[in-house]
């Protein structure tokens, strides 16, 4: 039976729920965690860059965030980058360093928050589906082409189905935790 491959489709769909829990780490929770800028990019040396791959990010109070930009010529792009992201911090430069000051959520703010956190996890969900319908489309071409019977075709749809509903449940348990993070005063 070459070809169906149930690792590869789990790997995949594990992999879409890591990307998930990485996009939630930079959702503001009121805290200063410096995962929070992970998802920050910067215009850099004629290429768009990672944020930790151009300072060291601290997190040296519960309300205050510090980026140690390496480069001296890049601190106004770093600046630049925190600033135009969608998480409403605005850096104060000092030298090389940048100190980010973490304000409180306001009510409107959070829920801003549990929209693009629910807008994560459908991304995740499609994600999920699409290496869902990747394996299902396979199953029916070796089904078709022979190379498997039809019970076992049905019972290799059905493994994957059955990995599809448990990744789609670990996202959505993934989403009401991160909302109720937010959410919590």
């Amino acid at each position: 039976m070459s070809g169906y491959d149930r690792k590869d489709i789990e790997r995949r769909m594990k992999g879409a729920v890591e990307t998930l829990k990485h996009e939630f780490a930079g959702l503001r929770t009121g805290r200063a965690n410096p995962a929070l800028l992970d998802p920050i990019t910067v215009d850099v040396y004629g290429a768009s860059m990672p944020l930790n791959q151009l300072a060291t990010i601290g997190a040296p109070e519960p309300r205050m965030l510090t980026v140690q930009v390496w480069d001296r010529n890049n601190v106004g792009a770093v600046e630049k980058a925190i600033r135009q992201s969608d998480l409403g911090l605005n850096p104060i430069v000092e030298g090389n360093l940048l100190r980010i000051p973490i304000p409180p959520l306001s009510e409107e703010r959070r829920r801003e928050m549990t929209k693009i956190a629910a807008k994560y996890a459908e991304t995740a969900r499609v994600a999920v589906r699409n290496v869902r319908r990747d394996g299902m489309e396979h199953i029916r071409r070796m089904e078709k082409e022979d190379h498997l019977g039809q019970d076992e075709a049905k019972r290799l749809m059905d493994e994957v189905q059955k990995l599809t509903d448990e990744t789609i449940a670990r996202i959505d348990e993934l989403l009401k935790a991160k909302e109720e993070e937010i959410m919590k005063v």
